[in-house]
């Protein structure tokens, strides 16, 4: 019941522009991670937590096949049906944003890609699916700006499994860093005296100042 409510459609009103399916099609590889943004209850909540214009993640495992016409395949963590394989069909509608992993060889990709195979069938977490009802559906009600600290974000059980933490566990297989270094310094500015500013560093080695 909580996994049919928090997947029903948003009210919020849907303004990004979707993806061209045809250019997505052509430009995915296998190993490269499509954000999405969905238009579910789900993904309100969860842009809101993460503070994040994406509120899904699925893990590219095959190309599009000029031969046959075959779409690229994914493999993701869907809140009713646990993680599974779709096609690309499923986000054609969605604005998306492909991440694509640098330096990594053939053999390091079908090992990431296998690992996600082989967790296909694995139920989603549903202590997620609780703490994001208690973000939309609080009872009883605390402020909204408390809701954040009171989520947990899933059991962390290894057979139960979110989009993003199946992902970060494949390419942590590997141990290919998915996740930047974040450094702080006092920022240089006149008007803001004591003002701290971070630095991440990328696995890529750029600085990413903000």
């Amino acid at each position: 019941m909580l996994a049919g409510f928090l997947t029903a459609p948003s009210r919020a009103p849907y303004s990004a522009i979707p993806t061209d399916p045809a250019a997505l099609a052509h430009s995915l590889r296998p190993g490269d991670v499509l954000l999405v943004e969905g238009r579910q209850r789900v993904s309100t909540a969860i842009k809101y937590l993460t503070q994040s214009t994406w509120s899904h993640a699925a893990l590219c495992i095959s190309a599009y096949d000029p031969l046959t016409g075959s779409l690229p395949q994914f493999v993701e963590a869907d809140v009713v049906d646990g993680v599974r394989q779709v096609s690309l069909a499923l986000f054609t509608d969605k604005h998306t944003r492909i991440c694509r992993p640098l330096g990594l060889a053939h053999e390091q990709v079908a090992e990431v890609i296998a690992f996600a195979q082989a967790h296909i069938g694995d139920e989603y977490d549903l202590a997620n699916v609780i703490d994001l009802a208690r973000y939309l559906w609080p009872t009883p009600p605390v402020p909204v700006g408390w809701r954040r600290r009171m989520i947990a974000l899933g059991s962390g059980e290894p057979t139960k499994a979110i989009c993003s933490t199946l992902i970060a566990r494949a390419f942590q297989s590997i141990r290919y860093p998915i996740l930047p270094q974040i450094t702080k310094e006092i920022a240089e500015d006149a008007d803001c005296d004591g003002c701290v500013r971070e630095i991440r560093i990328h696995p890529a080695g750029a600085a990413l100042r903000g």
